[in-house]
């Protein structure tokens, strides 16, 4: 039931007021982002933002390059390699990549997850990655010691956003927090190991010393906020862990708020001379920048391009 939650072909051809042919040429071109259920093609709302992020972007002087590294320990490949790779799965990244393309720099995109973005900035792979992880202390800085060791790092915001707990209009189980997930009588849904919401998920369990077993539904992975979100609309499960910007995308959904993450673009501190990353942080304080990035997410960008600490 929630894949019926996601855009189809002729949901994402209304939202862009074009036919479906031409979602399937984009798709062809690899212009925009797409997943399968059987035979149908299906989107999710961050495949359309990015899409038409890039496509306010067309006078770029040339495309961004998307760089395959969902595995750390691959080779670059062939070709021209870009001066600045950018890791994360935020669209504001894309916006980024595309302005750093008009000052002359040629950036590329990659969308790990901060686990993963912080050990492909530690194995140089990557110039830049977001990071957005909670040690139930403190966002990013304790993640990015223990996962680059010995290596002079920079934390410089992107926005602060709101993580909760999908549940379903009107909260029938009446959930308030984290306490709830001793409750036998609640089901959740998942993420893959190494994303933002397992990792907050797993360190609250251990808090609480609940065994991550005892949870109905801890093994039930899903791919995304959006179909976590949707599930739990759907009545899959009870609830899930996920940022307030999708819940505001799913009808018969609520969200309840359990705290403020700060997500933040991690750079080697050596890298802080390199002029393309110059560059970068000259865009991220524009006020340019600002109010482009602004309606692509409900997030906080108070601090937007401001360092907030070298650890």
């Amino acid at each position: 039931m929630a894949q019926n939650q996601s855009l189809s072909t002729q949901e994402v051809a209304d939202i862009l007021h074009v036919s479906k042919s031409t979602i399937y040429d984009l798709i062809r071109r690899g212009e925009i982002h797409s997943y399968k259920i059987g035979r149908k093609v299906r989107f999710t709302q961050d495949d359309v933002d990015a899409y038409i992020a890039r496509s306010r972007h067309e006078h770029s002087t040339a495309p961004v390059q998307r760089i395959d590294t969902h595995s750390t320990l691959l080779t670059p490949e062939p070709g021209e390699a870009p001066e600045l790779i950018l890791s994360g799965q935020d669209v504001v990244l894309d916006i980024l990549a595309n302005y750093l393309h008009q000052v002359g720099v040629n950036a590329g995109r990659t969308y790990l997850s901060s686990f993963e973005g912080l050990l492909a900035l530690y194995q140089g792979k990557v110039q830049a990655t977001a990071c957005h992880l909670y040690d139930g202390h403190e966002c990013n800085a304790s993640f990015v010691r223990s996962l680059m060791p010995g290596v002079p790092a920079v934390l410089v915001n992107l926005s602060y956003r709101t993580q909760g707990f999908y549940v379903r209009k009107g909260n029938p189980k009446k959930i308030k927090g984290w306490e709830d997930l001793r409750r036998t009588d609640i089901s959740i849904l998942n993420r893959r190991v190494g994303s933002s919401s397992r990792i907050l998920l797993d360190t609250q369990l251990k808090a609480l010393g609940i065994p991550a077993g005892r949870v109905k539904g801890y093994d039930k992975l899903m791919s995304s906020h959006l179909t976590m979100a949707a599930a739990v609309a759907a009545g899959d499960a009870d609830m899930a862990i996920g940022t307030e910007r999708v819940s505001r995308q799913i009808e018969n959904l609520d969200f309840i708020p359990l705290l403020e993450e700060r997500y933040d673009l991690v750079l080697r501190k050596d890298s802080m001379e390199n002029p393309a990353v110059i560059k970068m942080l000259e865009i991220l304080s524009s006020p340019v920048f600002r109010r482009e990035v602004a309606p692509f997410s409900g997030n906080d960008y108070r601090d937007l391009g401001r360092i907030i600490m070298e650890v």
